[in-house]
């Protein structure tokens, strides 16, 4: 039998997968492959980890018994049926993302990003920078989702003496279930942190940023189509926000031309979110562990319902 690994893992991640897959298994990876064989060993794989594009799977391979998606979120692939039983990473993102969106959050508010700046221009402006600093744990918060990321952020922001609340339409934990209630909200909220997935395509509009009081921040960490990158460039053009911090963008690589690179009241941190020393090897490890459940006939973890987009 043939195990795809569509994901690009490094040679840690590589060696960790093929030494732990059951006998009689062989691991194809994509790495050692030129990219006209790529479709060809998919069609030939029994197991696939990674995401492959979703026109592939308009002829499914008929021995495919198993797949495993590498990352948390599927919008790409949201309605589609697959045959066989299908997982996601779940919450394997969650902590890390989290920790990067609030991390990001904290440097805007403390001016690391600006300090940074008169770092490399070796320009002491401490005294001067003072006076803009302000607290996280002052800050009325919301965050837009109630799932893995959104819980933890929620978690974080707390643990800094933030009101928090989040939005869900179903999920109780969520304190806000309505776009009514939440532009009701808006003008009282100084933080706003988008942990959306990409099936909420330009969740975020104008409406929603200008509602905003003009001290508040906005960032996002979820998936970069949720947000109306327009409507968030005008807003901080016109200084009806004071910043946002941006993980996630509409286009990514981000374009060089765009306005988000040179403002200076704006942190990207280039889709790392999800990143960690062991990220890879993590992302193999989910793999090998359901393989096991699956040979043993016993329930898969993350297991996810494409058709259903959840």
């Amino acid at each position: 039998m043939i195990a795809f690994v569509y994901r690009q893992l490094n040679d840690q991640a590589n060696q960790y997968l093929a030494a732990r897959l059951p006998e009689g298994i062989q691991a194809i990876f994509r790495s050692d492959l030129k990219s006209d064989e790529y479709r060809r060993t998919f069609e030939q794989a029994d197991f696939v980890l990674g995401n492959p594009p979703r026109d592939w799977f308009s002829t499914p391979p008929a021995q495919l018994k198993f797949w495993q998606l590498s990352s948390a979120g599927f919008s790409e692939y949201e309605g589609m049926t697959s045959p066989v039983p299908v997982a996601n990473m779940g919450d394997f993102f969650a902590r890390p993302c989290a920790e990067t969106i609030v991390g990001g959050v904290l440097a805007f508010y403390r001016g690391v990003h600006t300090l940074t700046k008169l770092q490399l221009k070796k320009e002491w402006q401490g005294e001067k920078a003072r006076p803009f600093l302000r607290l996280l744990g002052e800050q009325q918060a919301i965050v837009l989702g109630a799932g893995a990321i959104g819980a933890c952020v929620k978690e974080m922001l707390q643990g800094f003496g933030c009101k928090v609340r989040m939005t869900a339409r179903t999920n109780p934990a969520a304190e806000i279930h309505s776009r009514e209630e939440l532009l009701k909200a808006l003008p009282q909220t100084t933080l706003m942190i988008n942990t959306l997935p990409g099936s909420a395509e330009k969740y975020v509009t104008a409406e929603m940023l200008n509602a905003l009081p003009a001290e508040a921040v906005y960032a996002s960490v979820g998936r970069g189509e949720t947000t109306d990158e327009q409507a968030l460039i005008t807003a901080l053009r016109a200084g009806k926000l004071a910043g946002a911090v941006l993980d996630v963008t509409e286009e990514e690589p981000l374009p060089v031309d765009s306005p988000l690179w040179e403002m200076d009241n704006v942190i990207l941190t280039q889709h790392t979110g999800g990143g960690k020393s062991d990220e890879l090897t993590g992302i193999a490890r989910q793999f090998i562990d359901n393989l096991q459940h699956f040979l043993k006939k016993e329930p898969l973890e993350n297991t996810i319902e494409l058709s259903r987009g959840y």
